[in-house]
């Protein structure tokens, strides 16, 4: 498989690459396996929350509203 960047994207890879003590090429894997990991965790938690929706597992805006402000609360307290 090639990808083709443009100049300027190739040209911040290089950079980044060469910041970090590495090479463009597995800088560019790296990237890509961290975008699919993320995808695939993000699309598992989208149908994750579509299954709630359809079991009725919602809360309404006052209850959301309420979970925040003890959230808020508890972080305020001192340890």
């Amino acid at each position: 498989m090639q990808i083709h960047l443009s100049p300027e994207i190739e040209a911040k890879l290089n950079r980044v690459a060469d910041a970090r003590g590495g090479n463009a090429e597995e800088l560019a894997r790296e990237a890509i396996e961290q975008f699919l990991s993320y995808d695939e965790w993000f699309l598992s938690e989208v149908e994750k929350g579509l299954e709630q929706i359809e079991n009725g597992q919602t809360l309404s805006h006052a209850e959301v509203g309420a979970r925040l402000e003890n959230r808020i609360a508890a972080k305020k307290q001192p340890a």
